[in-house]
């Protein structure tokens, strides 16, 4: 699996092995250090090290953390680099929250290192798993097409293996993985998925669940590169940009079918440093089109606002710029006209920040 991932990814030199020290990490460490000896992967020359990332979130990590360096010098992987995060809250999640700290460190050691790729220990379990919770979620097409096998520097080459493979790893190469509490405290979800949730479906339903999670997400992935790619190609083409906003024009939006809709406008509120949205959020500003005469603000997260402008509106627009204002309209402006109740646009904007 390691081979195929380094084949896929065009061969990369210098590749670094994300440890936590847990039995996933240790079993893809020991994977890597096989190829790491060799020297090369399909006669193209490799050399492997290692990355450990303490998050200080728990009692004795550093401990933790030194242990797991010194079984992957052990290993013959080198350099081996501990780097210490402090996690920051996001708004999101402790879990998002560490994750987005870890991947930082993972990223400037990359940089670091000239390593064109980081081997991260994910599993056939933990991609059931991510389906099982955006299911539950009540997430899209994104979320339930789980863990990519690549994405930018991060491979993932052991999504197609079971967890319990990995612990038989550990044992064969007589390595003694650290096994995180947090695994098994039923106050996270994802950790009462992993021992409760799973496990009964697979008592009740019979095996092959989780194989058939997995399945899922990597159908999936194809339908949701395909949107993506749609999306894109139409967001560039409807996007009108003014200074930091962004219109997207009401006729051309309203005929796209839904699933290419509700992405562009995601598109828009992120190109103007927005957040994704929720599909309550998406579903609050598609309605926006269906609404006589302006309307708006709809806030959207990441602080973006998105508003209708009519088209007598944007007449007035125009004539403002060319015209001197009379003291009829608001602000001094000319009065706009409330026949008009066709929409023009729907027009993305960065709220201000607060002043000083």
């Amino acid at each position: 699996m390691v081979q195929n991932a380094l084949a896929e990814a065009g061969y990369p030199g210098h590749v670094l092995v994300a440890c936590s020290g847990g039995p996933d990490s240790m079993a893809l460490a020991a994977v890597a250090a096989y190829f790491a000896r060799r020297g090369h992967v399909d006669g193209h020359a490799l050399t492997v090290g290692g990355v450990v990332v303490d998050h200080q979130l728990q009692e004795g990590s550093a401990q933790v953390a030194a242990a797991a360096v010194r079984t992957l010098q052990e290993l013959g992987l080198s350099p081996v680099d501990l780097r210490t995060v402090t996690v920051a809250s996001t708004g999101r999640g402790p879990e998002a929250a560490a994750r987005d700290a870890r991947h930082a460190a993972l990223e400037a050691a990359a940089r670091d290192y000239g390593a064109t790729a980081i081997l991260l220990g994910h599993t056939l379990d933990d991609q059931a798993e991510q389906v099982l919770l955006g299911l539950a979620r009540g997430s899209g097409t994104r979320s339930l097409a789980g863990m990519r096998p690549a994405r930018g520097l991060l491979l993932r080459p052991f999504l197609g293996l079971r967890r319990a493979e990995t612990l038989e790893i550990c044992v064969v190469e007589d390595l003694e993985p650290w096994h995180d509490p947090s695994n098994s405290d039923p106050s996270f979800a994802r950790s009462r998925t992993r021992v409760e949730v799973l496990p009964l479906l697979e008592e009740k339903l019979g095996p092959g669940v989780a194989e058939s999670l997995a399945r899922t997400a990597s159908i999936l992935q194809l339908d949701a590169d395909y949107l993506e790619d749609v999306a894109d190609r139409t967001f560039a083409a409807l996007a009108e940009r003014s200074g930091l906003e962004i219109g997207l024009p009401e006729e051309a939006l309203g005929d796209l079918s839904p699933a290419i809709r509700f992405r562009v406008i995601a598109k828009a509120a992120a190109d103007v440093g927005g957040q994704q949205p929720s599909y309550q959020r998406l579903l609050a500003a598609e309605a926006l089109l269906r609404r006589q005469g302006s309307a708006g603000p709809v806030e959207l997260p990441g602080g973006v606002s998105v508003y209708r402008l009519s088209l007598a509106e944007l007449a007035q627009r125009d004539t403002a710029e060319t015209l001197p204002a009379t003291p009829d309209g608001p602000d001094g402006g000319a009065p706009v006209p409330r026949e008009a109740a066709r929409c023009g646009k729907l027009v993305f904007r960065p709220q201000k920040p607060p002043q000083e």
